[in-house]
């Protein structure tokens, strides 16, 4: 069902002028014609994915005994893992599809092609460091796709978690 909706007119504008276009009709989903409840709804995800984020940290920190935590983020067209010491709190080794290798940062790379190369290549950095065992922490992010291969390609390539 979709409702239409007739937006303010135009201010007037000078005879000759390209925009001489007076009344506006947009028509959009009806579920977004109640912007209270569209917030709300926003509102109520955002909790949900803060909720989730400090319910998998804690467990991250409850079972890792001193290993350090392999930390995903992704977005839509990129995705980034590091190592982290918790005990100190720095970065011990990273890698991302915005590095050189993988294009840079306008580049495409928001596929599980790319996250399984970046769980490779950190693997491969962690292992040259002198980490094998670490604490996968996927944040608010679901064990699913472009985090389920980066995670696959990490463990093929030589980390236990």
């Amino acid at each position: 069902m979709y409702v239409v909706k007739l937006v303010k007119p135009l201010p007037a504008v000078k005879a000759g002028s390209c925009s001489a276009i007076t009344n506006k009709t947009t028509v959009i989903p009806q579920w977004m014609s109640n912007s209270r409840s569209t917030m709300k709804a926003i509102k109520r995800i955002a909790q949900q994915r803060k909720r989730r984020t400090f319910r998998v940290r804690n467990q991250v920190r409850r079972s890792a005994y001193g290993r350090p935590r392999l930390s995903v983020f992704r977005s839509n067209k990129h995705i980034y893992a590091q190592v982290i010491d918790n005990v100190e709190g720095k970065t011990i080794v990273s890698a991302s599809t915005t590095e050189k290798d993988f294009g840079g940062p306008g580049e495409y790379a928001g596929n599980c092609d790319a996250a399984s190369k970046i769980g490779k290549l950190v693997a491969e950095r962690a292992k040259d460091k002198g980490i094998t065992d670490v604490v996968f922490d996927r944040g608010p992010y679901k064990f699913h796709g472009r985090v389920a291969a980066l995670a696959a390609a990490a463990r093929e390539a030589g980390l236990q978690f």
